[in-house]
């Protein structure tokens, strides 16, 4: 048996918080190795996604833009604006507490064309974006400075 994996609650609960600061993401920029999304397959993310992932604790986040991408009003929206299959942009923006809200848009002055509202994180971070952009195969997710 491996005493390093906590097998019981209490000493899961006990584990110290993964941490995640903005200067981190500064240090990601252009690289090829990339993560499929196991649910939707054609989701794929960059190192400094996985990154946010891991140390925010937040591999939740990743499933719901990935859940989104493809989805019915994904769909509607692009077929609305074509600047959509090609190339969007998501925020997670921490409000009241420990709520927040998702949103995509096609660009920066747009109105979003998908918004969620998350009833609890505890996301380190204030706000995030992440970028996904279509390869004509996949979605990519990466963030702003791996563009």
């Amino acid at each position: 048996m491996n005493n390093d994996i906590p097998n019981t609650p209490t000493q899961r609960g006990n584990r110290k918080k993964q941490t995640l600061t903005e200067n981190d993401l500064r240090n990601f920029y252009g690289d090829l190795e990339r993560f499929r999304h196991p649910l939707n397959r054609q989701v794929i993310y960059t190192p400094g996604v996985q990154y946010v992932a891991e140390k925010g604790e937040a591999y939740w986040l990743i499933d719901a833009i990935a859940s989104w991408i493809g989805s019915e009003e994904f769909n509607e929206a692009a077929a609305k604006d074509p600047r959509i299959n090609n190339m969007h942009f998501w925020t997670l923006k921490l409000s009241d507490g420990n709520k927040a809200s998702l949103y995509a848009k096609a660009d920066s002055p747009d109105l979003p064309f998908i918004e969620q509202a998350i009833e609890f994180t505890d996301f380190p971070l204030q706000k995030i974006d992440i970028w996904a952009g279509f390869d004509g195969r996949h979605w990519t997710l990466y963030l702003p400075s791996e563009h």
